[in-house]
């Protein structure tokens, strides 16, 4: 009896809550949640959602809050540009993101997931609450899938459906300005789709997925797809917060008999299975943390409403880690926590000094290919250069180019007048840059070429000089 227990109780790592024994899918139907969390986290969603769809019309000094175009390797992040050219700083970036990430997860396991995750905020706290405001809670939900398609299955599956898709069209439409830029949207929704079939594309491909993901997909996104689910498996430990339930407090459960008053053989556990009703991903916390669990607090919210029922303490479920549990142990700060910080503060520092010495203009000298040195008339060796230039700012700048460590090289542009190089572009000129012969050391001689913008150096790049051999400079 016991072995077939055992068995039983551990069935739960061998199959997943929404697939039945056959490989079919087993649709969801979640309790509506109440209760101090979900509260909480409504609060949280509205600030969420609004800095995502207010994100693309924020600017600072009048460059966009974040842009993303990889469609012509543009970014802006918090009004900063970045190109191709800056690819190792949106790498540092991106490893320092990945090392904060593992961070929050080993001391507060998947709290992104639930509270902050646009997948969980968009399903749980959006289509989800126009799915209950249209057809009713889990039960009536279940009734009306049951039911023949008559009139009212019609109009309420309709009408869901004609919401989720605005919905979808207006997700669309924000990660699009995310990519293109807001004015781009604007002038593709403005125009007819021939004119822009491009972008027109890129709307329906991406209202079609966020549409499939949330009115289809749903909570298979976290439970199948996500990566951050698997690594969740390697990150937590025992002094990991997540959402646990209490064993010793609550085992063994049972149901409370109004025949008999003598409970103390029982834990406040009552075996009502709410905590598995209300699950969004349909998991039984009670088996302790798994793979599907997102965090989102409404088993939290479920069970301490039954507890204020039967009389007892709330807390039952709630956040810990199996160490607070098992052994009241509180502390977060293990050997592994240190040693993520050390390397994340590293990080920062690397990258905030990247940051602060990068330079607003980079620029590129290559020598035009083909030709070799020239002698002018007055006796002076010239070489032809093709250079380059990607201004990082926002504004117009005009520069000037001198060669900073030889006083003899003249940089001159071909056909006169000053390079101006227009805001977050890219621009190029014909340079020669001509040296008296003695002036030249070598017949390969680097030159350091200093940009300078009002008079003021800005940057500064290197290149060769070809020049005759020493014998034949003095024939």
């Amino acid at each position: 009896m016991q072995d077939n227990l055992y068995q039983f109780d551990e069935e739960f790592r061998d199959t997943l809550g929404t697939v039945d024994e056959t490989g079919k899918r087993i649709w969801l139907h979640p309790k509506k949640p109440k209760g101090y969390y979900h509260n909480l986290r409504i609060g949280f969603t509205f600030l969420l959602l609004g800095l995502l769809f207010a994100g693309p019309f924020i600017t600072i000094s009048g460059r966009p809050l974040l842009l993303l175009n990889v469609f012509e390797r543009k970014f802006v992040i918090f009004g900063q540009a970045f190109w191709p050219q800056d690819f190792f700083l949106l790498a540092l970036l991106g490893i320092t993101f990945f090392v904060f990430v593992i961070l929050f997860t080993v001391v507060f396991g998947r709290l992104w997931c639930g509270w902050a995750c646009p997948q969980t905020l968009f399903m749980e706290m959006v289509f989800r609450k126009i799915e209950y405001w249209i057809e009713g809670d889990a039960n009536q939900q279940r009734k009306l899938n049951s039911k023949p398609w008559n009139f009212e299955k019609i109009r309420k599956k309709g009408l869901k459906h004609l919401i989720f898709l605005s919905i979808a069209i207006l997700i669309a439409h924000t990660v699009m300005s995310y990519l293109i830029g807001i004015e781009q949207v604007k002038e593709i929704v403005s125009q007819s789709p021939a004119t822009n079939m491009a972008g027109f594309t890129g709307m329906l491909f991406f209202t079609g997925l966020f549409y499939w993901v949330f009115a289809y997909l749903r909570e298979q996104a976290c439970v199948a797809i996500c990566p951050y689910g698997r690594l969740q498996g390697v990150l937590l430990d025992n002094k990991s917060i997540a959402v646990m339930y209490d064993w010793l407090r609550g085992e063994p459960r049972g149901k409370i008999s109004k025949k008999t008053s003598d409970s103390s053989d029982k834990g406040d556990c009552i075996d009502c299975k709410l905590c598995v009703h209300a699950c969004p991903t349909g998991i039984d916390i009670r088996n302790g943390t798994q793979l599907e669990c997102v965090n989102c607090t409404a088993c939290i919210d479920a069970c301490d409403e039954v507890m204020l029922k039967v009389n007892k303490p709330k807390g039952l479920i709630r956040y810990a880690s199996y160490d607070s549990i098992k052994t009241g142990a509180k502390t977060l700060f293990n050997t592994r926590v240190k040693a993520y910080s050390v390397v994340l503060l590293v990080l920062i520092g690397i990258l905030t000094t990247a940051l602060m010495t990068r330079s607003d203009i980079e620029t590129t000298i290559l020598k035009v290919p083909g030709q070799l040195y020239q002698k002018t008339d007055e006796g002076k060796i010239s070489n032809l250069y093709n250079i380059q230039f990607v201004n990082k700012t926002f504004d117009d700048l005009v520069i000037t180019l001198k060669v900073i460590d030889n006083d003899m090289a003249v940089i001159s542009k071909v056909g006169g007048g000053e390079q101006e190089l227009i805001g977050n572009s890219h621009s190029e000129g014909i340079y020669f840059i001509e040296i008296p012969k003695e002036g030249i050391t070598s017949a390969r001689m680097k030159l350091k070429v200093g940009v300078f913008v009002n008079d003021e150096l800005v940057e500064t790049t290197s290149t060769k000089f070809l020049g005759p051999m020493s014998g034949s400079m003095n024939k």
